[in-house]
């Protein structure tokens, strides 16, 4: 059996949904044969050898909306599609463009999954310009996967399509988050450089709907014995950085690696998750920092899967949206009381174990593919 995936981006460009299609790629080696394709991250077209499996990047000249646009992509899906003649297409949606040329060939006999991650949110306009190409899309779909029951049960695409709907939650990446010596030795120094302050740790793209600028203004609350350390980079960078000049107790770590990760979510008290719209459908550094047991403070997004990741009260605190004074107050309720910590961070390692494990999503991956 031939699977093609169409993913945004793949390795190693980061992002939910690439690493999604990676854990897929993962969960289907030696058991099929596979091809991806997508986006390169410049105007190039390149074919690559990742992981064992063949990934076409199509070169693109322009982004629109967070849409990239490509000359060559066309082109290039024919000829997979041609040769290749896949069995099963794995869909990430959402990515309309791409959207537009696979239905050109929604008469052919093959499986659809569309692995619905988001909603087109922000682009309200553009939302509405494609809600026919979506529906036609889902139509034809013999399978949607949502990354959440909550995201399932709560988008306006979705709703006639129910009986199609199964749900797979992401999962975190073990072997990724596994700590060496290196990572060991990171950590300490950094204890010795942060002593006896009380970390709060936030990663992520540096974008609107990640809401960080709640955090820095969740921050001007919060007392000398805390340190808020927001890793990452993005379009909203230096803004953030302006907005935080004033304040001691915020530092920017830029853009750090994998192992940098793994040794501050080790570090960290409390992991900030200020994310406020159904863009962050799910939140895999979450899990992540979950799996270290440090529980997590969120903001209430109506139709996400955030607050299906973490539970209000049991693994971390919930906030009304966008309210930075209510953020800081969860923050010192956690910094203040070492057991609620620790019982939040308990229950949230063993939420991740129960639920948010690659095996989990490797099972519930195959199984998918053998009920088609």
């Amino acid at each position: 059996m031939k699977i093609l995936q169409i993913s945004n981006y793949y390795k190693p460009h980061i992002g939910g949904i690439e690493q999604v299609a990676h854990d897929i790629s993962d969960s289907l080696l030696d058991k099929y044969e596979q091809k991806i394709i997508c986006f390169a991250e410049g105007k190039d077209d390149k074919v690559e050898n990742i992981d064992g499996v063949e990934v076409y990047k199509c070169g693109y000249f322009k982004k629109v909306a967070s849409q990239a646009l490509s000359l060559s992509y066309g082109k290039t899906l024919k000829k997979v599609m041609n040769e290749y003649n896949p069995d099963i297409v794995i869909f990430h949606f959402p990515n309309p463009f791409v959207a537009h040329y696979l239905l050109k060939y929604k008469k052919r006999n093959f499986k659809l999954i569309v692995w619905f991650h988001a909603d087109i949110v922000n682009q309200k306009i553009l939302g509405k310009f494609f809600k026919g190409q979506t529906k036609r899309l889902l139509k034809r779909a013999d399978k949607i996967i949502t990354t959440s029951p909550i995201y399932r049960d709560s988008s306006l695409s979705l709703t006639n399509f129910k009986n199609k709907i199964g749900v797979i939650p992401c999962c975190i990446n073990e072997k990724r988050l596994t700590i060496t010596d290196e990572i060991k030795n990171e950590i300490a120094n950094l204890k010795n450089k942060y002593q006896s302050k009380i970390i709060v740790f936030a990663i992520g793209r540096h974008v609107t709907y990640k809401g960080l600028t709640y955090l820095i203004k969740a921050a001007k609350y919060l007392d000398e014995n805390y340190q808020v350390i927001i890793a990452g980079k993005g379009p909203l960078t230096e803004k953030l950085i302006e907005e935080a000049k004033e304040l001691k107790n915020v530092e920017f770590a830029g853009k750090i690696s994998d192992s940098s990760v793994v040794a501050y979510l080790n570090l960290c008290d409390i992991y900030a998750f200020p994310s406020i719209t159904k863009n962050e459908a799910f939140g895999i550094s979450l899990a992540e920092a979950m799996y270290f047991a440090k529980p997590a403070v969120t903001f209430t997004i109506p139709g996400s899967g955030v607050n299906y990741v973490s539970i209000n009260n049991k693994t971390g605190i919930e906030v009304p949206n966008s309210d930075d004074v209510k953020f800081a107050e969860a923050i010192k309720a956690l910094g203040n009381d070492i057991n609620l910590r620790n019982k939040y961070g308990n229950n949230a390692k063993q939420r991740v174990i129960d639920n948010f494990t690659f095996k989990q999503f490797k099972e519930n991956t195959l199984n998918l593919i053998m009920k088609l």
